[in-house]
């Protein structure tokens, strides 16, 4: 006769009404969130591959052009809190709803934009837009799937973001090549908007969000509480540095690629973000790495991978900046996986507040380094950006390093503190 305990657990497993693999809405809600997250970040990095075309139509510098990039990281990292604390109150699918819908609208807006200004002013809108997506994404999954199915659940979201990210980049190089980069923004809006439909054709209905109470006090603590943690803070800084790397380079790889030597047309540029499969790879690989070497050994690894690219990326040789690139990205992936999930570990209370400070942080740093990678581009070329690049990665270290040091001195105090008495 089973022990009380494993009738318990089999009690409370037949109880919990969330989704899980093989119950009805699961597959939906997977999916569902699969387009929304291929839908966002399509959109989110919809100019980064067109910043040559957009430069040479409005005469505009790379460091004046990037600003079409910066400006939606740049609004979706201010904005990420506030809606995540919206979400709490009016539903987080309502929230990403409202967050596609608008999103898609400004896209399709945007391949008309008459001047540069209009279309940073648009591209801003459209990343605020976007801030109410992934921390309603995360946080309706955990309500609504059972534990042990959320890593797959999150992780099929995650692949949407990256599948996303890379399909977008690829498929205004080529629409570009052939019809200009106007008609590769319009192709973005058009898909977004059908991936749009799906979602919300698809999501199910929430059944177990609790409305809560906009309270900015409970807010503001739970953002103090974090800001006050060092550990936290200092994660925070080491995701925005790998970000500000990883926008440094994209941004600017564009432009190095349509000069000679390289001298490469449009759509072969775009196809340079397939990449991002390297992403997937480290990414995957990082709990392996933390477990290996620990969290700080990994980061290590991963600033050394990052830095090796860098420098690689410097060659004339064509082969060599693809492998310069595959090491940066394998690199940035492997980084910020270890940082983010970090945080969740860290934060004993508000994991939602945690999470959210995090992606500011990293969205601030890609903002960052999109603009300064074009700044130093326009001032000294490719080393220029570079130059940040190991700058950003010296940073990492620096704070690692000191990560260390303060984990030693705690470890310390009690020795010492016996030895006293």
């Amino acid at each position: 006769m089973p022990p009380a305990s494993t009738k318990a657990a089999a009690t409370s497993a037949s109880a919990d009404t969330r989704l899980s693999p093989g119950a009805p809405g699961y597959r939906r809600t997977s999916l569902a969130l699969f387009a929304a997250g291929l839908a966002a970040f399509a959109l989110l990095y919809s100019t980064q591959a067109l910043l040559p075309a957009i430069s040479a139509e409005f005469g505009a510098t790379a460091s004046a052009a990037s600003w079409t990039v910066s400006a939606a990281t740049g609004a979706l990292a201010l904005c990420v809190l506030p809606l995540s604390a919206l979400s709490e109150r009016f539903g987080r699918r309502a929230m990403m709803t409202a967050s596609l819908s608008v999103a898609v609208a400004v896209s399709l807006l945007v391949p008309f934009a008459p001047s540069l200004e209009a279309l940073i002013a648009l591209r801003a809108i459209q990343g605020a837009a976007l801030a109410g997506l992934p921390a309603s994404a995360m946080a309706y999954l955990a309500e609504e799937v059972r534990p042990k199915a959320l890593i797959a659940a999150i992780g099929l979201f995650v692949a949407g973001n990256s599948i996303g990210g890379m399909s977008g980049r690829i498929v205004t190089g080529w629409v570009a090549q052939m019809w200009g980069w106007r008609a590769g923004l319009a192709a973005v809006g058009l898909t977004s908007l059908l991936c749009a439909i799906a979602f919300r054709a698809l999501l199910p209905k929430a059944r177990h969000f609790t409305p809560g109470t906009l309270n900015p006090k409970a807010l503001a603590g739970a953002v103090r509480t974090h800001l006050s943690d060092p550990l936290l803070v200092r994660l925070y800084v080491i995701g925005a540095l790998f970000m500000t790397v990883f926008g440094a380079v994209y941004t600017v790889i564009g432009y190095r690629l349509v000069e000679a030597p390289f001298s490469l047309p449009q759509g072969v540029i775009g196809s340079i973000f397939l990449v991002y499969l390297v992403g997937t790879v480290a990414s995957a690989a990082a709990g392996k790495l933390v477990g290996r070497l620990g969290r700080r050994g990994a980061l290590y690894l991963a600033v050394s991978t990052t830095a090796a690219g860098l420098l690689l990326s410097l060659s004339d040789s064509l082969a060599a900046v693809l492998a310069g690139l595959v090491l940066i990205t394998a690199g940035f992936f492997a980084g910020h996986a270890v940082a983010s999930s970090s945080v969740s570990r860290t934060a004993k209370t508000g994991r939602a507040q945690a999470s959210a400070l995090y992606q500011s942080a990293y969205y601030l740093g890609s903002s960052a380094g999109g603009t300064l990678g074009a700044i130093a581009f326009h001032a000294g070329g490719w080393a220029g950006t570079v130059l940040i690049g190991l700058v950003a990665v010296l940073g990492v270290v620096s704070v690692t390093l000191y990560g260390s040091h303060s984990a030693r001195v705690a470890a310390r105090r009690p020795q010492l503190a016996a030895a006293c008495n």
